[in-house]
């Protein structure tokens, strides 16, 4: 009786070691599958986003061998055309977007102009707004405020931008042509304002989070050195947080080149290339979505807007590296490595 009993606790000791084991094996296999899917998840992700430029490169890179004869269509597509001026025998040469023509012109600097344009007035009217309204939040407002403010900003980026476009045709238009008394309702003003109020929420989400990541001995040592809640905002907290807050920034930069419905309907999509911005413009990807559904496949107009979705493309990706390359030398300037 003694050696069966004494037997036991070993009996029991080696069936929960084998469970044990076991079990870790399955943890092991469970992390290991687990580890494969997020692996295979994230290099289809990659591929698609390749598979998606490689089909814009390849449907626009026939222009540069493209059949050039003598009364052929595709001799008016050529880099010259594309980005000089269209001459006239009677009048002076001058930028034209105009692919449905007798002879189509595809100069570029129009849409160009006028995506810079709405760009340019979206940022600086949500830039200031955005980044003011994160300094209030994280600094100054009362906690209950910030709980409060911060989801009701942050829900306006779930707003369908064919809404905001509504908006800025309908109401703000109206309103801008009162105000300032601007002959056409529908310009670049009015189309980067309604860009603007869809880059708010990007811009102010990140702005806040790198103000709130500051360590909070930043903000005690400043209280401590006699300095207020504005000198320690302005002078230690901002400072600090200045990389975060130019992300954001280049980030609600890049949303606002890329964005199609807002400039669609605000913006009048005429193609000028004059500067005023209560003109009216044209933007690069306004121009692929009113008319890539009506080209002729393989066609000269046809190419070159596959061709103004490479610019688009470029133009985003460098302006997000310029922007990273600038938060990093930020960063390493503060962090006093530079």
């Amino acid at each position: 009786m003694n050696e069966s009993t004494a037997a036991r606790p070993r009996a029991l000791d080696a069936v929960a070691a084998a469970s044990s084991e076991s079990r870790r094996r399955a943890a092991r296999r469970a992390e290991s599958l687990f580890g494969a899917v997020v692996r295979t998840a994230a290099f289809a992700a990659i591929l698609v986003i390749v598979l998606i430029f490689v089909f814009v490169g390849r449907e626009a890179l026939p222009l540069l061998w493209q059949d050039a004869t003598p009364g052929h269509e595709s001799e008016t597509v050529t880099w010259s055309s594309l980005a000089g001026p269209t001459t006239y025998p009677d009048r002076p040469p001058r930028h034209v977007w105009q692919p449905v023509s007798t002879v189509p012109k595809y100069n570029l600097a129009p849409l160009v102009v006028g995506t810079l344009k709405t760009t340019l007035v979206a940022i600086l009217f949500a830039g200031p707004l955005a980044v003011l309204a994160a300094i209030l939040t994280s600094e100054f407002a009362p906690r209950w405020v910030s709980q409060v403010v911060k989801p009701t900003i942050e829900l306006l980026a779930g707003i369908p931008s064919v809404v905001l476009g509504f908006f800025a045709l309908m109401v703000l238009a109206t309103w801008l042509q009162q105000i300032l008394g601007v002959r056409y309702r529908l310009n670049a003003l009015t189309a980067g304002i309604g860009l603007g109020i869809a880059v708010i929420p990007i811009i102010y989400t990140v702005a806040e989070d790198a103000l709130a990541a500051v360590p909070r001995s930043y903000r005690e040592a400043s209280y401590a050195l006699g300095a207020s809640r504005w000198e320690t905002a302005v002078r230690i907290v901002v400072p600090a947080a200045l990389p975060g807050i130019f992300a954001g920034l280049a980030l609600g930069f890049g949303r606002a080149v890329g964005e199609t419905m807002i400039v669609l309907m605000a913006s009048g999509n005429a193609a000028l290339t004059t500067w005023p911005l209560t003109d009216s413009v044209r933007t690069l990807s306004a121009t692929i979505a009113a008319e890539l559904g009506e080209v002729v496949f393989g066609g000269p107009h046809y190419r070159v807007l596959f061709l103004l979705g490479v610019l688009l493309f470029l133009f985003t990706f460098a302006v997000n590296l310029a922007g990273e390359l600038t938060v990093r030398r930020l960063r390493e300037r503060l962090g006093g490595r530079a």
